[in-house]
């Protein structure tokens, strides 16, 4: 398989399964990235301020502090991708990871193989500009927002607003094109990729997350709006 890039990747893998963590670290190193392990909640909270990595890959059950406090913590902090590794019967502590900012997650037992796959669609998204138009529009403005899309950064008022990559895409598709309405199913092809189909219903997640983020009162949104039984939009409004 082709490695990740000719620049050796840097990613932080919090996991205390010391087994899995083995298998992971051997299998992504294989694939041309530097692969550094925490097995503890605080560790990993450490190892990823000291090393800056472009990606994390989060275990939910660790021995100290959850992973969803990890999310936490870190998303105070920095944008990195970060990918949450849960079990079967976590579904809801899936959710509520991807409400604290993960950007995709992958359940207990999995392929290498397919955390590669996962790994490399999550940097594609945060290294990547939309695809559509993506050389012709650099900057966005609507109203008190501002996007950056070369550099992925959102400000309202002038004061920057930390967005997770898939959040930063899914509101630059929308904030694109002002009162078009697009489907879950077009959000997530076009944010996520086509094997996420079956996932539409995150999209919600992901939305609820900005809307927390960028909306005045996030139970009556201004920006992004639901159509109702079709899908959401960016409001065409001044």
């Amino acid at each position: 398989m082709v490695p990740f890039l000719t620049t050796k990747l840097t990613l932080v893998l919090i996991e205390d399964e010391i087994k899995i963590a083995r298998m992971v670290k051997d299998y992504l190193e294989k694939e041309g990235a530097n692969v550094y392990i925490a097995g503890t909640g605080e560790k990993g909270i450490e190892l990823v301020r000291e090393k800056s990595p472009d990606l994390v890959i989060l275990d939910l059950m660790l021995p100290d502090i959850s992973g969803l406090e990890v999310c936490r913590r870190l998303r105070q902090e920095k944008n990195i991708p970060i990918i949450m590794l849960t079990a079967k019967s976590q579904e809801t502590e899936r959710i509520v990871g991807l409400e604290m900012g993960a950007d995709d997650y992958i359940t207990k037992p999995f392929s290498l193989a397919e955390l590669t796959a996962r790994v490399r669609a999550v940097l594609r998204r945060a290294w990547l500009p939309i695809n559509e138009e993506k050389a012709k529009e650099k900057n966005i403005t609507r109203g008190p927002l501002h996007l950056n899309i070369e550099n992925h950064q959102i400000s309202k008022d002038g004061e920057e607003i930390i967005l997770t990559p898939t959040e930063f895409n899914i509101l630059a598709l929308l904030a694109r094109h002002p009162g078009r309405v697009f489907s879950r199913l077009q959000l997530l092809e076009a944010c996520l990729g086509d094997a996420y189909s079956g996932y539409e219903r995150s999209i919600d997640t992901h939305i609820s997350n900005m809307r927390k983020k960028i909306e005045p009162d996030p139970a009556n949104p201004t920006f992004i709006l639901t159509v109702f039984g079709l899908g959401y939009k960016f409001s065409n409004a001044k």
